[in-house]
């Protein structure tokens, strides 16, 4: 058996980061950038009023003062009117200052107060000065021109991509989501609705995949149910068109496991032990064409748990993820139990703010699959421990 370290290692070193697309912001959302965006023009792009008032000569405003109100500003209005000594501009938020005005005044500055007038009034009184440059924010002040406004390898969420459409792009330089295609193996595979007779069990597998690497991030291209049967297996490896292909089942020494049977030394793929409970039997590599290709277990619990180490990572980095794992956090043992030594075991596991306690009351099987249903985290406990006693510390892979 090797490490889970090693084969860890051999995964993430093995899968290609995807080649940048040009993607339209709106459909952007959860992917990495992979090109720095700059700004294409200041921002603010001119001189606009933080606040609905009168854009003045600061030195015309003080208290008590009448001025004559000669324009109205609107937001969007493209109007520079004059200012003169004594005249004021009504003037919107967001509108552009009047190249004459030094200073805004509130309309709750002012003895109209914030009563919405339809057309702008003849004279408006000021009863609070502003200082010079009051409520009026300058263009540039936030960014220049040219400027980074999001870097190269962020990920895009709203507030980045309500950024770079300030910055004047509709389009974005990023790595695109992984497709990935997911086969289940097995001729003792029914569909979940169906009526298993005596060997036949549902089929559950993909469905966890499916949905985990749509958490991921990725995007699922095919869902595959294939009996064991190597050359049916063989002509639905030829059909599927993906980034990346996850099998589960028939990954171990058997006489019926025909995921080995088919692509043992197909490219780069090659299939080992790892040291680890569950999921023992793993294969993993990259076919002729470059395509990942990760045959896992496929006992319900092994699958969980070999996806978690292995593969969520890798299609995390295919998607140009650089925070490709899940946070681990220390929790102490709510409970005793047993581990078996010489392999790390990955426990399904429920934490709170102290403890954490196995998610199964019947150990750690690999068959465990109800387990799952309660499960927040992962306990991981090294190879050289064979019981874990109440209160323990404990390294916790946290879920959720």
């Amino acid at each position: 058996m090797i490490p889970i370290e090693e084969h860890r290692a051999r995964v993430l070193d093995a899968v290609p980061v995807l080649a940048p697309v040009a993607v339209r912001s709106a459909d952007a959302a959860g992917l990495v950038l992979a090109a720095d965006v700059a700004n294409r023009w200041p921002v603010p792009l001119f001189d606009n009023s933080a606040m609905d008032g009168y854009a003045v000569r600061a030195a015309d405003a003080v208290p008590g003062a009448v001025l004559r109100v000669v324009a109205d500003v609107p937001a969007g209005c493209p109007d520079d009117p004059a200012i003169g000594p004594g005249e004021a501009v009504r003037i919107m938020t967001g509108a552009p200052v009047p190249t004459d005005a030094d200073a805004v005044v509130p309309l709750e500055h002012t003895d109209l107060g914030t009563a919405i007038l339809a057309a702008p009034p003849a004279t408006v009184t000021v009863t609070t000065a502003p200082e010079p440059g009051a409520h009026i924010r300058r263009a540039g002040e936030d960014a220049d021109a040219g400027s980074t406004v999001v870097a190269a390898g962020t990920v895009l969420g709203p507030w980045q991509l309500s950024a770079i459409a300030s910055a004047g792009h509709e389009t974005v330089q990023a790595h695109p989501r992984p497709r990935v295609a997911v086969v289940s193996t097995g001729s003792e595979l029914i569909d979940p609705s169906g009526t298993p007779e005596r060997g036949q069990i549902p089929e559950s597998n993909s469905v966890l995949l499916a949905a985990a690497v749509r958490e991921a991030g990725g995007e699922v291209v095919s869902v595959c149910r294939v009996a064991d049967d190597e050359a049916a297996l063989t002509a639905l490896l030829a059909e599927l068109d993906a980034d990346a292909v996850i099998l589960t089942g028939g990954a171990s020494v058997g006489a019926f496991d025909v995921v080995k049977a088919v692509l043992d030394g197909t490219g780069s793929i090659a299939f080992t032990t790892v040291a680890m409970q569950p999921g023992k039997p793993q294969g993993f590599g990259l076919t002729d064409a470059g395509r990942p290709v990760f045959c896992l277990p496929g006992n319900p619990v092994s699958v969980a748990v070999s996806y978690e180490m292995f593969v969520r990572p890798a299609l995390r980095r295919m998607a140009g993820h650089t925070r490709i794992d899940r946070p681990l956090v220390t929790r102490r043992a709510g409970t005793g139990w047993r581990s078996r030594p010489g392999r790390m075991q990955i426990l399904p596991a429920v934490v709170d703010e102290q403890t954490v306690r196995p998610a199964a009351r019947g150990g750690s099987g690999s068959h465990l699959v109800s387990s799952l249903a309660d499960a927040t985290a992962l306990a991981l406990v090294p190879a050289d421990v064979e019981t874990v006693a109440a209160g323990d510390p404990i390294t916790v892979m946290v879920l959720s």
